[in-house]
């Protein structure tokens, strides 16, 4: 019973969330959901029959109510004094928080804004996204003015019709205005204004990254940086293009899935050598922390760490539907904190829902699997490939209606060699810091996987109808290929228990 209160409470809760997302739910629709589910309550109360049914309802509407305050209270507004200067040229006083994104063309920088400065000067709090020149120099913490056209950002067409809710996604990282063709430079005398922890993450990342490009080369020193610390310059715009084209994509960045790959290949370590649970266990949470350590402490890979940390609990004890309420769990946890991941961040969604496919769809796949050797833990990869990619799919289709033709064979013959791949690029990288170019030969074997897993993806690539792209089509279609599917893993479950009776 314990089990069912809870999944009333989170789903009611994410419910709440998604419903306030899309739809303008005010106060009297709060009230009127609680109102409602003491109403419930109440006639439970007096009719004991029903009285858990009822009090399961009553729970997931209070549940309910409380997400659309969540999502509600998280609801940027914006500021009246630079929304009143939109399409004009300004110029702002702020700080940089987080790290700069640097791309081919250009450095993109969240600005916490303090004052406005031209063409009026006002105290000002919002966050700007000010797209400077490629090369620019600034860094996180760092006090800064920034000029140029002020903007709100607009949602845009992804190709076939379908539209990136880019405001929204601006907003989960507390940013309303984008600040076009822009130039900024460092405050003279301000004092610098970031998180130490941060800025030591990050101070790591380039430093580990700077090492990678002198024992490797392009494009795979690129492919190193992306595995290893979620580099996002990574691999180029047509090398990335062709991973996506055979499913591949995932592996370009530091994703729950690269991250859950490493933690039970270590876990098959120590299982080998004796190591108690405990032990295990300690090691994955040391790793997770590593790896967000690496990457900056990006809130991206901090989610994947703990989705990654879900799965392997979900393998360790053998218990899927108890991993299943961790991950719900964890998804609660990251909403909470920041409501906006559920309906309008790509990277939570996926990451949620591969997780969510290694825990229900990947053992259901590995009892098919037989034919399959286990050597080099080929069948665990081909199980895990088809949950993920599975549970991922209506969602990708949805998103960008790429189908991946060649994505398990694609996946099989790649991600054998991501361990070691990410195990030597960690020697190359720390090789280059200490030695700089004169680390080319023990880079070598890192050269050679991340060679190999880029041939994998380029062999794929060329063949004919890699990928095909389907149409557009509505969330509801999504929605009921979900239901179908969960409903699915669960009459496995129920049919894997009345066998084991």
């Amino acid at each position: 019973m314990v089990g069912r209160f809870f999944w009333a409470a989170v789903s009611g809760f994410l419910l709440g969330i998604a419903a306030r997302s899309f739809l303008p739910l005010g106060h009297s629709s709060v009230a009127f959901f609680l109102l409602l589910g003491c109403a419930i309550g109440a006639l439970a109360y007096v009719d004991p029959p029903k009285r858990r049914q009822g009090i399961l309802v009553s729970c997931f509407l209070f549940a309910f109510a409380l997400g659309i305050v969540r999502m509600d209270v998280a609801t940027l507004s914006g500021d009246p004094m630079l929304t009143a200067h939109i399409g004009t040229q300004v110029t702002i006083e702020g700080v940089v928080s987080a790290e700069p994104d640097v791309r081919d063309n250009s450095v993109r920088v969240a600005i916490a804004t303090s004052k406005i400065i031209s063409p009026v000067r006002l105290s000002t709090h919002a966050g700007v996204l000010a797209v400077l020149p490629a090369h620019a120099d600034v860094y996180y913490g760092e006090p800064v003015h920034a000029w140029g056209i002020l903007q709100a950002p607009q949602a845009f067409d992804t190709g076939s019709g379908r539209q990136f809710a880019y405001p929204q996604y601006l907003a989960a990282q507390g940013i309303n205005y984008e600040l076009s063709l822009a130039q900024a430079e460092g405050v003279q005398g301000a004092p610098w204004a970031g998180n130490p922890l941060q800025a030591a993450a990050i101070g790591i990342k380039e430093t580990f990254l700077k090492g990678v490009a002198a024992a490797l080369p392009e494009p795979e020193a690129g492919l190193a940086g992306g595995i290893t610390v979620g580099d996002k310059r990574s691999i180029g715009a047509d090398l990335t293009t062709q991973f996506q084209n055979v499913g591949l994509v995932h592996v370009v960045v530091l994703s729950g899935y690269n991250i859950t790959v490493v933690l039970s290949s270590a876990a098959w370590v120590l299982v080998h050598l004796g190591a108690p649970r405990i032990v295990q266990f300690g090691a994955s949470g040391f790793l997770v922390c590593f790896f967000i350590l690496m990457s900056g402490g990006a809130g991206s890979a901090t989610r994947a760490g703990l989705m990654a940390l879900v799965a392997v609990l979900a393998r360790a004890t053998g218990r899927t539907f108890l991993a299943s309420r961790a991950l719900a769990l964890a998804a609660l946890l990251i909403v909470l904190w920041d409501p906006f991941e559920l309906a309008f961040d790509p990277s939570f969604q996926l990451s949620a829902l591969a997780t969510l496919g290694l825990i229900l769809f990947s053992p259901i796949f590995a009892g098919y699997l037989h034919w399959i050797p286990e050597k080099f833990a080929l069948r665990e990869i081909a199980s895990s490939t088809l949950g993920t990619q599975l549970a991922v799919l209506p969602i990708l289709l949805y998103q960008n209606g790429n189908l991946a033709i060649y994505s398990l064979p694609a996946n099989l013959l790649a991600l054998v060699a991501v361990p070691a791949a990410m195990l030597f690029s960690l020697i190359a990288g720390v090789s280059g810091i200490i030695l700089g170019h004169f680390a080319v030969p023990l880079a070598f074997p890192a050269y050679m996987l991340l060679a190999y897993i880029i041939g994998v993806a380029q062999f794929f690539a060329a063949f004919p109808f890699a990928a095909i792209s389907i149409g557009a089509f509505s969330a509801a279609w999504m929605s009921v290929a979900y239901a179908i599917l969960f409903a699915g893993a669960w009459f496995m479950h129920i049919k894997k228990i009345g066998r084991a009776q």
